[in-house]
């Protein structure tokens, strides 16, 4: 039975107040440093599947030594995913309500000094792009995207668009600025699944000159978020860092140690993860670091052996053809359809719109793509039913 959280620490307690005790430089070395022989014990271990990977045996599967044992991760990932989700591509679409913010990210498209008009919708316009979606497919799971803007689109508007939406969408997941806990408790209550959030990166640092003012400039606030929805009750919390921002092995880890912390401490609530790279934005921004197809793939495989129940979602940002081929070894969900900006299935298709989409395939071309890859998609994975068990 879900409680209503205490909200009487603005900043509370949580991940952020054991991140220091982890060495951003000494994560980077042990990825670099892992040999041969590591990763023949890592494998040999993922392989007898008795006891689930620590985060620095996740950190062996990435380094460029794992490099040569692609196929063999591959065909773990492969296994581990069609033993616990079957042969089953989960699918959602993102609804974009508002690109206002108040923070001034340097990357990103929704930059509040990015000279744009902005829009946020109305319920009525929401109405009319539930109902243009629905003509895209039989979506159940709606992923809901804002800026992060309070007095435009705080707890209450966000309770209205809930409201607004559930008669479309069985399944409703929040993509928006980090809240109190009693504000993501409220937000159960009336009918919210899911909370997904990135970190961007995890290097304490760096996090401070992409994000030099706004609310998402407080790093803590920021992390520690996850430990709320938790706190919350939230059914399923969606994680990741923008690939890119910074070396992608560092964050890698640091993301694969928050998960098991979460895990330990909120294990009521499922998880999920996303590798998002960097892509053009409205702002120019370029990024760091390149993560490359091949280690991409590394990546996702690793995360699979290490967590065999996560959520590995992929997103338009990817190409049809990379996510046509990685489908079947790991991934189990993917947006289709996506439109980055507010109003975009019908109200103001002209908007600013957060990211260029690379996979720009009808829905229904995504699921013939996923049939035609032996699997079967599936539009609906969740009922309000199971939250009362």
């Amino acid at each position: 039975m879900k409680s209503d959280p205490d909200s009487s620490a603005p900043f509370g307690h949580g991940f952020a107040d054991i991140i220091d005790s982890y060495s951003w430089d000494d994560t980077i070395a042990s990825v670099a440093g892992a040999t041969d022989g590591d990763v023949r014990r890592v494998l040999a271990k993922a392989r007898r599947n008795v006891k689930p990977l620590t985060p620095d045996e996740f950190a062996v599967l990435i380094s460029e030594a794992a490099d040569p044992y692609l196929e063999d991760m591959a065909a773990l990932s492969r296994h581990f995913t069609q033993e616990r989700f079957g042969k089953t591509i989960s699918l959602y679409i993102p609804m974009y309500v508002s690109n206002a913010c108040t923070n001034k990210c340097v990357y990103c498209g929704f930059n509040h000094d990015n000279p744009f008009t902005r829009t946020t919708l109305t319920m009525s316009q929401i109405e009319d792009e539930c109902k243009a979606i629905r003509k895209l497919g039989p979506f159940e799971n709606l992923l809901i995207v804002a800026g992060e803007y309070p007095s435009l689109c705080g707890i209450d508007y966000l309770e209205q668009v809930l409201h607004t939406v559930r008669p479309y969408f069985h399944n409703l997941t929040i993509e928006v600025q980090p809240m109190r806990s009693a504000d993501y408790y409220r937000l159960t209550r009336s009918g919210l699944n899911g909370v997904v959030c990135f970190q961007e990166t995890y290097h304490r640092e760096a996090y401070r000159k992409y994000h030099p003012r706004g609310m998402k400039s407080h790093f803590d606030w920021r992390l520690n978020g996850f430990d709320r929805m938790g706190e919350a009750g939230v059914h399923k919390i969606g994680m990741g860092a923008l690939l890119g921002l910074e070396d992608w092995r560092g964050d890698a880890v640091m993301l694969a140690r928050h998960l098991r912390y979460l895990q330990r401490k909120y294990w009521r609530s499922r998880y999920s993860v996303n590798f998002p790279r960097m892509r053009p934005s409205e702002s120019g921004f370029q990024p760091k670091s390149i993560i490359s197809d091949r280690e991409l793939a590394r990546l996702t495989f690793a995360f699979r052996l290490f967590d065999h129940d996560v959520d590995i979602s992929f997103s338009t940002r990817e190409a049809p053809e990379y996510r046509d081929s990685i489908m079947t070894l790991g991934v189990t969900s993917m947006s289709a359809g996506s439109r980055t900006e507010p109003g975009g299935y019908c109200s103001t298709p002209e908007a600013l719109e957060q990211f260029e989409v690379s996979d720009e395939r009808t829905p229904r071309e995504v699921e013939s793509s996923i049939r035609a890859n032996g699997y079967d998609p599936v539009w609906k994975d969740w009922d309000s039913v199971f939250d009362t068990f």
